[in-house]
């Protein structure tokens, strides 16, 4: 029955993909060890541009640069090896970083794991017990929230801080039930017509995921415990990740941020959505999964969100804000994205993953100028063969 289920899934997933060409997710390459309690370094490959790369590095760790602030490390992994790492002064590869929004895509791998286990189906309501039957929002799918198509009113980001829907849940009078706070917000879209960038939806998709692994806790602190527990064995234990996860009082998870992890630990985590979510020769994500992250969502307004990840643009600068790469060349690439410039870049293309750690003030300005940094790093390693067999391009 389990086994029906996630082969069930797994042919949704494709379909979803199938709706775009995707490049080909590449595979671990012969006589490359996987990441066990340390990683394999390498040499800086032969073919990287050097020019291109030594000014890259240069100019993200000289603090130069009035826009892009503080970076705290760089990891890049290419064909399964550590091939560059640099930490600034004050931080080391066992330094916990905050993953903002990066926890997103975190989220997202522990929804899979759960659809792995046959838990759930993202094609089913998700609910949420503040919801009566008949109230529309109950109808919403987990696949929408994911691909925050859910339609509810909701400002991320608001000139005004007070009216700001993340600083309000974190820091304002939601903090005390961030779950309840997103709840309340009403309807204002047909779900799967309108995208808007959501993190109350991903605390609801957080919220929903603990209600079905833990359906009966005791009290807050067991549901925290339990939920640890349940993270560790079907996703983190599993790649050698050690996070340190925040809960807010009611013992939800916050899921659209506050992981806590180190540089490599980010690594091992793009590196599982390189390898089609396998890990040492094991399955931790179902087959697809990956690809319904990369794979463009269904509202018009934007190009460059699929699930809890962002896309680059296939053309042109990207809807409705820039891609955070915008070379043609790197439109294959996926990335986790957070507040203040935190970024796990995946290139497929590349077989390569690029994790940056930091701190900057800026808005759009820094980002674009993050961005570009990114491009040039990433743009410095040469493309790698695509692995026999075919497989969709994007």
């Amino acid at each position: 029955m389990l086994r029906g289920m996630i082969m069930a899934a797994a042919l949704v997933f494709a379909t979803s993909a199938g709706a775009q060409q995707l490049y080909p997710l590449p595979s671990q390459p012969a006589g490359v060890a996987w990441p066990s309690a340390d990683w394999e370094t390498a040499a800086l490959p032969s073919d990287v541009d050097r020019a291109a790369y030594d000014l890259a590095v240069t100019e993200v760790f000289s603090g130069v640069h009035p826009l892009m602030g503080e970076t705290r490390a760089v990891v890049v992994i290419q064909g399964g090896r550590v091939v560059f790492e640099r930490y600034a002064d004050g931080y080391t590869r066992d330094t916990r970083l905050n993953s903002w929004s990066v926890g997103k895509s975190l989220t997202h791998a522990l929804v899979g794991a759960a659809v792995l286990q046959g838990r759930l189906g993202i094609d089913a309501p998700m609910g949420n017990p503040a919801w009566r039957a008949g109230d529309r929002r109950a109808s919403i799918t987990w696949r929408q929230w994911m691909q925050m198509v859910d339609g509810l009113d909701y400002n991320e980001s608001a000139a005004d801080i007070a009216q700001a829907g993340n600083a309000i849940m974190l820091f304002g009078d939601g903090r005390h039930d961030v779950v309840g706070w997103a709840a309340r917000r009403p309807l204002i879209h047909d779900p799967g017509t309108h995208w808007n960038y959501t993190s109350a939806g991903t605390m609801l998709t957080a919220d929903a995921l603990t209600r079905v692994v833990i359906p009966d806790p005791r009290d807050a602190n067991d549901r925290r415990a339990r939920m640890r527990a349940w993270m560790n064995t079907s996703l983190f234990d599993r790649i050698g990740m050690h996070p340190v996860v925040e809960f807010d009082p009611q013992g939800a998870f916050y899921g659209s941020s506050l992981y806590w992890a180190t540089a490599r630990d980010y690594a091992r985590f793009g590196y599982l959505y390189l390898r089609d979510g396998v890990w040492n020769g094991e399955r931790v994500l179902p087959e697809g999964w990956a690809d319904f992250a990369r794979t463009p969502g269904p509202a018009e307004n934007t190009d460059t969100y699929g699930a809890q990840w962002w896309l680059m643009a296939e053309s042109g600068p990207g809807r409705p804000s820039r891609s955070l790469l915008t070379n043609p060349a790197l439109s294959n690439a996926f990335a986790a994205e957070g507040h203040e410039g935190q970024l796990i870049v995946v290139v497929p293309s590349k077989d390569l993953v690029m994790v940056r750690l930091g701190h900057f003030d800026g808005g759009s300005e820094a980002w674009d100028a993050l961005g570009d940094w990114a491009g040039r790093l990433i743009g410095a390693f040469s493309d790698r063969p695509q692995a026999s067999g075919g497989g969709n391009v994007r």
